[in-house]
């Protein structure tokens, strides 16, 4: 077996039989032998490097991300550079020089990164792949790993509905991100298909932050009439909008429902626990990563649908309930 073959079957690369590939991994498992990723990167001129960009969200929705993507790296020959950039809607060209001068190989674009056209653009001319997180537009762009977000919210705000609650309060996310508005479009959905009306006055923006959410929330639960329930946008906000109702004297469920979206950690260890959406960031982030490393190894055959949809699944916890339910 020349060095080559050992080589190409170390690396997954293809034209090598699975056979071979088995043992030639056999028998470095049996030597302990490791390749140096270095020394592959300056014989291959490649940086076996995977960026994942994101913007100041929920702390959880960050691990669950990495978590997905170092799921996929781990054992592998790539290795993940985590590059957080604020105020990405208002500055793409910016981080688009700072990704292309990273030494990349390809890159992990989560939300609001993976819906800036300029940015798109600007990795296509210099041929740096990408792959897109749960983008909202242009989705026959590139590799594009989504869910409804729509849906999503269409089901949370119906559940509510279901149960009773008229006057709910809506905490928005990051106008800058597109799945604010698409969880918002859900809730209309749902208050129009039971002509239900929404109070306006009743939406505020809570940024997608523990801290601004429970600012809004405890302005929303002062009014007169309050609400007999809180949508927010996501479970740090949700977790907020508990803490604000506690410090207001307010028992939850039974004075306020409260619901939350992503399925996140805090949603599970919260007090009562959150009824929420499951987003499954995690694997959505694995398979992103995936089918970039898939595409960078030369193994996509073209053949395969460039988009992929993931489900949602509306958790129903202790956190909701009827309008003054014991």
């Amino acid at each position: 077996m020349t060095p080559k073959t050992v080589s190409r079957a170390l690396n997954d690369a293809p034209h090598v039989s699975e056979a071979v590939r088995q043992k030639v991994k056999a028998a470095a498992e049996e030597l302990d032998y490791h390749p140096n990723i270095a020394a592959q990167s300056l014989i291959a001129r490649r940086s076996f490097l995977i960026g994942l960009t994101y913007e100041r969200p929920s702390p959880s929705y960050v691990v669950e991300l990495q978590n997905g993507a170092l799921g996929r790296l781990e054992d592998g020959r790539y290795r993940l550079v985590v590059l957080p950039f604020s105020h990405v809607a208002s500055r793409p060209e910016e981080l688009g020089r700072l990704l292309l001068r990273a030494g990349l190989d390809g890159i992990l674009l989560a939300p609001p990164a993976c819906d800036q056209p300029a940015l798109l653009n600007m990795l296509e001319r210099q041929k740096l792949p990408y792959a897109r997180i749960t983008p909202h537009s242009e989705l026959d762009r590139g590799i594009v790993v989504t869910m409804d977000e729509t849906a999503a919210g269409q089901a949370v705000a119906a559940h509510l509905l279901s149960m009773g609650h008229r006057l709910i309060g809506i905490v928005l996310g990051d106008p800058s991100h597109a799945a604010s508005m698409g969880r918002m479009e859900g809730y209309r959905r749902a208050f129009s298909e039971l002509q239900v009306p929404i109070d306006e006055s009743l939406i505020v923006t809570g940024d997608f932050t523990y801290d601004v959410g429970y600012r809004v929330a405890r302005t929303l639960l002062i009014r007169s009439p309050r609400p007999t329930a809180i949508l927010a946008q996501n479970d740090d906000m949700a977790v907020a909008a508990i803490a604000a109702a506690r410090d207001l004297g307010l028992a939850v469920p039974h004075d306020l429902s409260v619901a939350g979206f992503d399925n996140s950690e805090v949603s599970r260890t919260a007090w009562p626990q959150l009824t929420t959406v499951n987003q499954p960031v995690r694997q959505m982030a694995w398979d992103a990563a995936d089918r970039l490393i898939a595409a960078l190894d030369g193994k996509s055959d073209g053949t395969a649908p460039l988009r992929r949809d993931h489900a949602h699944e509306l958790l129903i916890r202790a956190s909701t309930a009827a309008p003054g339910a014991p």
